[in-house]
């Protein structure tokens, strides 16, 4: 049976998003690349994750089974090295986007997941398109709620604060 809330699902998909983009527009190259927690990671490293281990894994790799993308997949895309522009970084980002609403368009939210990596992480899997899309967007959220807190501590901007 289909999903009937696969245009709301895929919606808040777009909108955590857009959310991860927003909270980051106006900060300067330095202000990217700062560690501002005490383990290290910057701005610019958990949008390079998001875009390499969340929408290029989950999405062109684990649902339309493109298992030639899985190279460069892993603990150092939260590195971006100092040569690497920030633009850069962030255009990934958008094209890994546009990439996995191509796969999503063409693949039905109940379908099963076309490929797991069993070598690399055992038989534990999500059963259907359903579920790696609302895992992605749970993810996704997570980390836009990390930038939130990120960009208040680097510069006092705030992408949502309801009014008491």
């Amino acid at each position: 049976m289909p999903h009937t809330d696969t245009g709301l699902l895929l919606a808040q998909l777009d909108a955590q998003r857009e959310h991860v983009l927003g909270i980051l527009d106006g900060l300067d190259d330095d202000a990217l690349r700062r560690p501002v927690l005490p383990s290290g990671w910057s701005c610019l490293g958990l949008v390079r994750h998001l875009a390499v281990d969340v929408e290029r894994f989950w999405f062109h790799c684990v649902v339309a089974g493109y298992r030639e993308t899985i190279a460069g997949l892993g603990g150092n895309a939260w590195q971006v090295g100092p040569d690497v522009p920030a633009a850069t970084v962030l255009d990934l980002y958008r094209r890994e986007i546009d990439r996995a609403n191509a796969v999503l368009a063409a693949t039905p939210l109940d379908a099963a997941s076309a490929w797991w990596p069993t070598e690399q992480f055992g038989d534990w899997r999500l059963g259907s398109v359903h579920a790696v899309v609302l895992h992605v967007l749970t993810e996704t959220a997570c980390h836009a709620g990390h930038l939130d807190a990120t960009r208040e501590l680097i510069d006092g901007r705030t992408w949502l604060v309801l009014p008491t």
